[in-house]
């Protein structure tokens, strides 16, 4: 009775401790059923805790064992046990690699067997698990490549599609991050090229198109392997793989070139190191702070290092393949040309076909004459998508096309668009597709049909009048002698007359199969520099070039390498007054240019042989250079290396001149539009584009700008709204609906007239010295930087 009545009295005494213990202990029987606890203790010192893992690993090998024997039976707490525990021993598996050694095969084993009927939580946990345990190289990635690949072709679940094409897609860039994995990438490659050469009618063919599409944006695979399987993939016998194959050669360069640009953006990121570290000074210290701040300066460093880092060759896909010709031959036989074809397509895929086809026979200079006679049927302006099937034929045409295949094809499109009952878009679009092939083979136009179509340049409509322009500025360059006399302009007639005296060795004549010859840009200007000099090219005049460039060899920091002789160029003296020689031969050429634009206004009245005549004299220089061929007959020295960066920066300035810059925009126009001729595509809106210059408004197009309305991006018009007030108005009222806050002025105008009379009287009564106090306060705030100091 007194040991009762003992512990009765200790315990109504002391009930908290005996509670606190009561809890203690109940919190330590449940550390076995902590997972994550003791995953976080295993992390911390595995072989301390081995003992507990040993016990869930039994826990789950057993819950598998039973899972496998009969997947049917297992309730839901069953399912709910085994997936937490497969979350828990892959997250430990690599502390204890002796005790789990089959743990990523019973994994594969799980969702190779049951992925059909899986629970989607316990299916999804398995496939997160394999990819922790590959971040964690338990596995390698050629295993979990070899699980996935196999799921995502035969799976029927969507959502596990996805995933698993999320998984691997990931896995391949991380193991391509810091160093490119070859082997890695030739195994995935081969695996997606024998999935498509194994069935061609196989959709699911789709999986390593779009595998191979992602990896060429991200820039991981840019080598012929990946060009192969898309090839491969254009040729199937499944429409939506060849479109997708299609798309890919027609638009896989620009999206990794945007995609190069979004990374460079985010690279970026708008830091402001300067603006952070005034934040840090003013603002309270701490640790956190201190962090973001290294973490930009890093940021800042590896921009700046990326950016000074050596580009990558990027090679085009189209520049890849390894048979241009036999690949258009296979897509044109195959897709465009057979009454019943493989794979039906429809009218946008057989277009991007089509594209593809014409692009290649344009880029690679194919010849492919059964395509342009494809094209005779569908050039009329009821077909649809006509203005795509224009590009194509323009992007088909090169230089060496016979002109007899294209001639009727120019024919066709003059007698189907261009006339005067046609529409203007009509007639805009036939002319500007004529331009983009006569820009590709000039040949492909006759003199008669030429000197018709130009006279459209007096046309009412600004696009037909501005397409008919176009035409004819580019025969004023190509083919001057088939327009008229007085549709030939100046500077063509003086070429013209300049060829027939024989005071010009080049002819502007075009002949099928002749190849423009390439030379050194500026040359021309050397060459013109050394005749008014009077210097003449020989062993002496070579020497003293040389001279100076072995003074600076011997010199130089890098012994046995080259030398930029235009950033040297500043030491190397090509002559004693050359100064003097370069403001003489600046002022012969300025007093040229005044005589002629003092002869323009003379020229209205002149015929193009009176013109022609009047110039022989200018042009004798210029055939003179054309005959001397000055890169042909001697090496050039470093000092001419230099004094033609001298010319030519001379000539900019020169170019800078009223009338000379209005010719220097035109010739920098015609060689972009020659550039953009070789080697970029040709689009539906290149050849419709100026159609929309000739669209006239409606009347209720009119009646709604009257009253203010504007029209959305689509070109409708919406309900009445800012009538016709001030850019500033309607800006003030967006700001004002966005509920964004007015400036001090504005605040200062609504403010009430009563608040101001104090501040106005003491305005009056203030002196001169107070006036004078106020303004130097008011200079020295705006050189701190405001109230706050925000410079320095």
């Amino acid at each position: 009775n007194i040991f009762l009545n003992y512990i009765r009295n200790a315990s109504i005494q002391h009930p908290r401790p005996l509670a606190v213990m009561k809890r203690k202990l109940g919190a330590l029987e449940k550390v076995d059923a902590d997972l994550p606890n003791l995953q976080h203790k295993i992390r911390n010192d595995p072989s301390s805790y081995q003992d507990d893992f040993v016990n869930q690993y039994s826990q789950y090998s057993s819950l598998y064992e039973l899972f496998i024997s009969s997947p049917t039976t297992t309730d839901d707490t069953g399912l709910l046990r085994l997936r937490d525990l497969i979350d828990f021993v892959s997250h430990v598996a690599d502390c204890y690699p002796k005790l789990t050694p089959t743990f990523a095969n019973d994994l594969t084993r799980l969702l190779e067997l049951h992925h059909a009927t899986l629970e989607a939580e316990l299916r999804d946990k398995i496939v997160t698990s394999l990819v922790l345990l590959r971040r964690k190289d338990v596995i390698n990635s050629t295993a979990l490549l070899n699980t996935l690949w196999p799921l995502l072709i035969s799976t029927p679940s969507k959502s596990l599609r996805a995933l698993l094409f999320q998984k691997i897609l990931a896995d391949l860039k991380n193991s391509n991050t810091k160093s490119t994995n070859h082997k890695l990438n030739r195994s995935v490659q081969t695996t997606c090229y024998n999935l498509i050469a194994s069935d061609l009618a196989n959709p699911k063919n789709l999986w390593a198109v779009k595998l191979t599409r992602e990896m060429w944006r991200r820039q991981i695979w840019s080598d012929a392997k990946a060009v192969s399987i898309m090839e491969l993939a254009s040729l199937s016998h499944d429409a939506k793989v060849v479109a997708a194959g299609v798309r890919f050669f027609l638009g896989g360069d620009q999206e990794r070139e945007e995609a190069a640009e979004d990374d460079d953006s985010d690279h970026e990121g708008g830091i402001d190191m300067r603006q952070m570290k005034h934040q840090a000074g003013i603002n309270k210290k701490s640790a956190k702070r201190e962090k973001d701040l290294k973490a930009a300066a890093a940021k800042v460093k590896r921009k700046q290092k990326k950016k000074n880092a050596p580009t990558p060759l990027n090679f085009s896909a189209l520049h890849l393949l390894n048979d241009p010709q036999g690949f258009a031959e296979k897509l044109f036989g195959q897709h465009l040309q057979p009454s019943q074809p493989k794979v039906k397509l429809n009218l946008e895929q057989k277009l991007l076909v089509l594209s593809l086809v014409s692009r290649l026979v344009g880029l690679h200079k194919l010849t492919l004459i059964s395509l342009y006679s494809y094209f005779i049927k569908f050039l009329t302006p009821k077909q649809p998508s006509v203005t795509s099937f224009l590009a194509s034929l323009a992007q088909s045409t090169h230089n060496l096309v016979p002109p007899d295949v294209l001639e009727p094809l120019v024919q066709k499109i003059a007698n189907e668009f261009v006339s005067e009952a046609a529409a203007a878009e009509v007639a805009s679009a036939g002319l500007n597709g004529i331009r983009e092939v006569c820009v590709r083979q000039p040949l492909a136009m006759n003199e008669i049909l030429l000197q018709d179509l130009v006279q459209y340049r007096k046309s009412k409509d600004k696009g037909v009048q501005m397409a008919a322009r176009g035409l004819l500025n580019l025969y004023q360059e190509v083919g001057a002698e088939m327009l008229r006399k007085r549709d030939r302009g100046r500077k063509a007639a003086i070429k013209l007359h300049a060829t027939k005296e024989g005071l010009s060795l080049e002819s502007d004549t075009r002949r099928f199969g002749r190849v423009e010859e390439g030379g050194i840009e500026g040359l021309e200007l050397l060459e013109q520099w050394k005749l008014e000099q009077g210097i003449v090219d020989n062993e002496e005049t070579e020497a003293k070039g040389w001279e100076n460039w072995d003074a600076e060899s011997d010199s130089s920091e890098s012994e046995g390498g080259w030398i930029d002789v235009a950033s040297e160029g500043e030491d190397i003296d090509v002559s004693d007054s050359e100064d003097e020689k370069e403001k003489e031969a600046k002022k012969r050429k300025l007093a040229s240019i005044e005589d002629e634009k003092e002869n323009v206004a003379t020229d209205a009245a002149a015929t193009p042989t009176d013109i022609a005549s009047r110039a022989t004299a200018s042009l004798e220089p210029e055939a003179a250079l054309k005959r001397s061929l000055l890169g042909t007959k001697s090496l050039l020295t470093p000092a001419d290396w230099v004094k033609l960066e001298e010319l030519k920066r001379s000539a900019a300035v020169t170019a800078a001149l009223p009338s000379a810059k209005r010719r220097k925009i035109a010739e920098q126009a015609k060689a972009a539009a020659q550039a953009r001729h070789a080697d970029d595509a040709v689009t539906a809106g290149d050849i419709a584009g100026l159609a929309k210059l000739s669209h006239k408004s409606t009347r209720e197009e009119k009646i709604a700008m009257a009253k203010g309305e504007r029209p959305d991006e689509n070109g409708r018009f919406g309900a009445a709204g800012n009538d016709h007030r001030s850019t500033t108005a309607r800006r003030k009222e967006k700001k004002e609906s966005e509920g964004k806050s007015t400036t001090n002025k504005e605040k200062a105008r609504k403010k009430n007239f009563l608040m101001t009379l104090g501040k106005a009287k003491r305005k009056g009564k203030m002196s001169l010295v107070d006036r004078g106090k106020v303004l130097k306060q008011h200079v020295d705030r705006a050189k701190k930087g405001g109230r706050r100091g925000n410079i320095g």
